[in-house]
């Protein structure tokens, strides 16, 4: 039987090993003073300040063509820079959409002006980006979208809104999948793509409170909301397509595995010199699926960087890595029998257990549930 996964084993080159030891020595210095309980936010916190220093050593936009501000640098490149600013629990969140998929979704389908106008910016780390696909009432159903954009005489009336929205509060723009045709019984069609200034009138972000105390969700309210012509990426009514290829970015990078690695790095040195028979075991096993979800986002990277579309590798990278990075805190605190704790007094150990045991629970919701998910990877296979 002819396996339908197109994973294929590659090491990294050496210029991107090469790579590696520079930007090791940039974080250690811009991170000297980053507390190490904050390092287990990771991609999740922001700071526009570092985004820019990233930036001006040429780290954002990396495969991009030089003409749009990039520097034409290989996809392995690039992932040895995500790898480092995880792992160290760098504060990227202000480039980190943009970066991934914002960026690459207008190379692959706007237009040459929209290139011109927003991707040099992208790249200096002046501009953060935000994904507007949820939506309210509508679950992880993404193709039951019901946000409206119709057409003016000069532009887009946009009605809706979008929810559950990352980091919209302090982004510039978003990328919004939103309904410009009603198709009965064809929800799949007549969706399109707009970048939305989020400064442009009739557009409210309100910041929602998470139970773990922080308010980096948004709800974004589109009334009679206007946008000029050129907001449409890509060909209206081909939405549907071109947000299957933005989630392949999404869903396949070492943040879906890497979420909680200052955990296992603080474990690990606290166990170096006195572990027990259970504890080596258990690091090793955990080590060991770190590598093996290494390997299939290795492969995802390449094949992104060749131009394909692996939605359904991206799926399965999404789907383990969420299992992998929801299961470590328990585990971590199996081994060392320490409380969670949120108080700044507490070890870094604690201080880590107590962010992500409120935290990775959402680690199966962003990106696509795990029942969307694993519907994908059944198609995929022939199952359903």
């Amino acid at each position: 039987m002819v396996s339908a996964f197109r994973f294929e084993l590659c090491d990294l080159p050496p210029a991107a090993e090469a790579l590696r030891q520079e930007v090791r020595a940039f974080l250690a210095a811009e991170l000297a003073g980053h507390p190490a309980a904050r390092r287990a936010y990771t991609w999740m916190e922001g700071d526009r300040a570092f985004s820019r220093k990233v930036g001006a050593r040429g780290w954002l936009g990396m495969t991009w063509p030089k003409r749009y501000g990039g520097h034409e640098r290989t996809a392995f490149e690039r992932y040895v820079v995500l790898e480092e600013m995880l792992v160290a629990g760098a504060p990227v969140a202000s480039h980190w959409i943009a970066d991934r998929q914002t960026g690459p979704l207008i190379l692959r389908y706007g237009t040459e002006e929209q290139r011109q106008r927003y991707l040099p910016g992208m790249a200096r780390g002046d501009i953060a980006c935000c994904i507007g696909m949820s939506e309210p009432d509508t679950g992880s159903d993404l193709a039951s979208v019901r946000t409206r954009a119709e057409r003016t005489g000069d532009g887009w009336l946009v009605n809706g809104s979008k929810i559950w929205t990352s980091g919209a509060a302090g982004s510039d723009y978003m990328i919004a999948l939103v309904r410009t045709r009603v198709v009965p019984g064809k929800k799949h069609e007549g969706l399109s793509q707009l970048l939305v200034d989020l400064k442009a009138k009739g557009i409210t972000i309100r910041p929602i409170r998470d139970l773990a105390g922080r308010d980096h969700f948004c709800e974004v309210i589109f009334e009679d909301a206007v946008l000029p012509a050129d907001a449409l990426v890509g060909a209206e009514g081909q939405g549907w397509e071109q947000v299957m290829a933005e989630l392949a970015y999404e869903r396949s990078g070492p943040e879906r595995y890497l979420s909680c690695y200052p955990l296992l790095r603080e474990l690990m040195a606290l166990l170096e010199h006195d572990a027990t028979e259970r504890q080596r075991v258990q690091i090793g096993y955990e080590v060991a699926r770190l590598a093996t979800l290494r390997a299939m986002s290795l492969s995802v990277a390449g094949m992104l960087g060749a131009g394909a579309n692996p939605a359904l590798e991206a799926s399965v990278v999404k789907d383990q890595g969420a299992l992998f990075e929801q299961a470590l805190p328990g585990t971590a605190q199996s081994l060392i029998e320490q409380t969670p704790s949120t108080d700044a007094d507490a070890s870094d150990f604690r201080q880590m257990l107590g962010h992500l045991v409120q935290n990775a629970p959402s680690y199966s919701l962003r990106g696509g549930t795990r029942e969307i998910l694993r519907g994908i990877i059944a198609r995929g296979l022939g199952l359903r």
